[in-house]
């Protein structure tokens, strides 16, 4: 049982998140229900077989004031490492890219972390 602590920290340690963030812009364009309803599965579609483990979608609510939140909606995608990452990217980034006039005239911010706790 301790080694499969110590393998599952281990794993745990090394995993990379992805996170596509929109900032909020005056008069920007943001279409939530495509993104949610076809973003989403392209995200998918490009992605899974080449190592994304996980995807979490945000529709930003506020700010910690409960002000309007600095951005409108962010994705977390979650690979194994970052050479998982590099490879899926390679393979299904240019369709991700160019779906992003269909929802959104905002340019993403791309943070790439490693998840430590």
């Amino acid at each position: 049982m301790v080694l499969g602590q110590a393998q599952q920290q281990q794993e745990f340690d090394a995993m990379i998140r992805v996170t596509v963030s929109y900032p909020a812009q005056e008069n920007a364009r943001f279409d939530h229900s495509y993104y949610q309803q076809h973003h989403a599965q392209l995200i998918h579609q490009q992605l899974d077989a080449h190592g994304l483990l996980k995807l979490e979608i945000d529709q930003c609510l506020a700010d910690g004031a409960g002000k309007a939140p600095p951005i409108v909606a962010a994705a977390h995608l979650f690979f194994a490492d970052m050479a998982q990452f590099q490879a899926a990217f390679a393979a299904g980034g240019k369709a991700l890219n160019e779906d992003i006039v269909n929802y959104s005239d905002i340019v993403p911010v791309v943070t790439i972390s490693q998840v430590i706790a």
